[in-house]
């Protein structure tokens, strides 16, 4: 029998993308019959809401709940528990799905028996500064976690989205509600240290809409390094050498130069700077892309990492006392949601 799938939407004030995200999800080619649609509203107040129970009224596959959490992984969770699918597939609002992208995933999971699948994330900018954004979020040295710029059907740490047999969630537990980024690697490691398979395959394909300025690219990657400390906490073995690189550089750079005037360092500070930035500038002036976007992909490079990498530094000070809590796994679905309806 066809599995029925819950698609989970965690949503706040996405009233500029959330109907052609919903568009691209109710179009699906996966029977109508055999799917449901769960969006998990943050208390949106910029009138996205109004129109979700406007579509809510006119299509019997989407419910629409509160999420009072207001961040990602709240909402997930309440939408799985409120979800009645044999798989669970989480949808982000700033993303629209190709109609075949559920029949594909649900595919996947019983081909390759896996506990977790998804495709490359695939981003779109708007402008030429979103159109660089898109191309430094696909390059490896941009971003080093293979889901950004998988060819190849292969098993990997984490994916772009996801979908899950249910049974996951009552086995290895529900997203950690405390990272407000991150928490779908934090997940991912949970279902890999029990030996579960998650696997990115090109055949899923989807397009996510990424930040359209440098300063909102700053602000995402900060938070993404931040919440990474907490990730580190948790589970020391998750993280790997790449991890650590451009906080590591960061954190030189920053007692060089309260080391104080020294030539010596200040050489080696120098050094160090101009070889990072040409070999980043290298990499982007490769490009097939008019000046201007080849430009603005150096810098996009610039921002993700040295954002990402400042944000680490401040979380391992602002988490600093947490380093000796005994960390919990995040609570497991419950015996009366646990089972498929």
């Amino acid at each position: 029998m066809i599995p029925f799938v819950s698609i989970v939407i965690p949503m706040r004030n996405e009233r500029d993308w959330i109907e052609r995200c919903l568009g691209s999800v109710l179009a699906q080619e996966y029977p109508a019959d055999r799917m449901e649609v769960i969006v998990a509203d943050g208390m949106s107040d910029d009138g996205s809401r109004e129109l979700l129970d406007r579509m809510a009224a006119e299509e019997p596959r989407l419910r629409v709940i509160d999420n009072p959490h207001g961040i990602v992984p709240g909402g997930l969770n309440l939408a799985i528990e409120a979800s009645r699918g044999e798989i669970i597939a989480r949808v982000d609002a700033h993303t629209v799905l190709e109609p075949d992208y559920l029949e594909v995933g649900v595919e996947i999971l019983e081909r390759m028996s896996a506990q977790n699948v998804g495709g490359p994330m695939v981003c779109r900018g708007g402008g030429q500064v979103g159109h660089a954004i898109a191309k430094a979020m696909r390059s490896r040295f941009g971003i080093g976690a293979y889901f950004h710029f998988a060819r190849e059907e292969a098993e990997c740490d984490t994916v772009y989205m996801g979908m899950w047999p249910r049974e996951v969630f009552a086995e290895a537990g529900l997203f950690d509600e405390e990272l407000v980024r991150n928490q779908d690697d934090e997940l991912s490691y949970r279902i890999r240290k029990a030996g579960g398979r998650i696997i990115v395959s090109p055949k899923m394909r989807s397009l996510y809409q990424n930040r359209e300025s440098f300063s909102a690219l700053a602000r995402q990657f900060y938070q993404y390094g931040l919440w990474k400390v907490r990730v580190l906490q948790k589970h020391p073995r998750q993280m790997s050498v790449r991890h650590f690189i451009p906080p590591a550089f960061q954190l030189a750079m920053i007692v060089l130069v309260l080391l104080g005037p020294s030539r010596p360092l200040l050489g080696l500070l120098a050094a160090g700077l101009l070889a990072y930035l040409a070999i980043s500038f290298a990499i982007a002036f490769r490009q097939s892309e008019p000046l201007g976007v080849r430009m603005r992909m150096w810098l996009a490079f610039v921002v993700i990492h040295h954002a990402w990498a400042f944000g680490f530094l401040v979380g391992a000070v602002r988490f600093a006392p947490l380093w000796l809590r005994r960390e919990s796994d995040p609570r497991r679905l419950s015996n009366t949601v646990s089972q498929a309806a």
